[in-house]
């Protein structure tokens, strides 16, 4: 995710983090290249015939009422799958503090915490569809062999509450309470894996983008005319503003990716390891901060 102050004059003119323009550029390019030729061609031969701009204004305002619907759309499931991860976060935090509570031994207790560290872990991994962490193949190896790794880690805590109530560790009330709290990561996580598996509708891409080329390839027929050779010009902002937002939309619809504008699940994957080192006795790592912009 960039995290970065409001872009000043320069940062406008040449802010290339986080910025859409490097995935669009070829595109953008392109279109403008084919309103060059137009225009040239209209200068020295002059066999395009006049077009009334009516009609592309009318397109360009469909155009950007769809975009700014998908927009919506995206942002939606990426503000959903940040709120998702906070809830994660907060229902680590407290239970660790209820383990602290009703769980008296430090080898379970110490267990129960150091499991519940994996399940994020793994959770973060599998949404990411990333290789696991080389720490995390040494220390829940048995873990990783399952078919779904941070469901099995769910599954472990809960094997873990359940011999500790036999044993006479925790009480019935402690049992119910930590149960509870491993039922609300529990949604968090089948939350987030509905974000991650039910992508936008590739429809919605597909008329998009033939949409927006379609308006990019024809608007230099109707300001050919009119704007002369200054019809390049106005064709590359068009095509900027409607090709930028439609890759934003691609960006924010997949929250769990890899691209500058996902969600910093490392960040929060060592905000809890900082929230839980107390409860585990050791000294809590650093925070992960932005680099360069980008808040991993």
């Amino acid at each position: 995710m960039i995290v970065r102050n409001k872009p000043s004059g320069l940062d406008l003119l040449f802010a290339m983090r986080g910025s859409v323009l490097p995935h669009i550029v070829r595109p953008l390019l392109a279109l403008i290249l084919l309103a060059t030729a137009t225009t040239a061609i209209e200068a020295v031969w002059h066999p395009l015939p006049e077009v009334d701009a009516t009609p592309f204004t009318v397109f360009g305002i469909a155009l950007s009422l769809f975009l700014g619907f998908r927009n919506n759309a995206a942002y939606d499931r990426w503000w959903e799958a940040r709120r998702l991860w906070g809830g994660l976060l907060a229902d680590l935090r407290a239970f660790a503090r209820e383990v602290e509570v009703f769980v008296p031994e430090e080898a379970p207790r110490r267990e129960m915490l150091e499991t519940a560290l994996a399940f994020l872990h793994l959770h973060r991994t599998g949404l990411r569809r990333q290789e696991h962490d080389p720490e995390m193949r040494a220390q829940a190896a048995d873990l990783l062999e399952a078919a779904h790794p941070p469901d099995a880690a769910l599954d472990r805590l809960g094997q873990l509450v359940a011999q500790a109530l036999a044993q006479g560790k925790i009480d019935g009330f402690g049992a119910r309470t930590l149960t509870g709290r491993l039922s609300s990561l529990a949604q968090g996580q089948a939350g987030c894996e509905r974000i991650a598996g039910t992508p936008l509708p590739y429809v919605y891409s597909l008329l998009i983008y033939r949409t927006t080329y379609l308006y990019g390839l024809l608007l230099p027929l109707a300001l050919v005319g009119p704007a002369g050779w200054l019809t390049p010009l106005f064709v590359g902002i068009a095509a900027y503003v409607f090709l930028g937002l439609a890759e934003v939309s691609e960006e924010l619809s997949q929250p769990f990716g890899d691209s500058l504008n996902a969600l910093p699940l490392d960040a929060i994957c060592r905000a809890a390891e900082i929230s839980l080192a107390p409860h585990l006795g050791r000294p809590a790592p650093e925070p992960i901060l932005p680099r360069n912009y980008h808040l991993a």
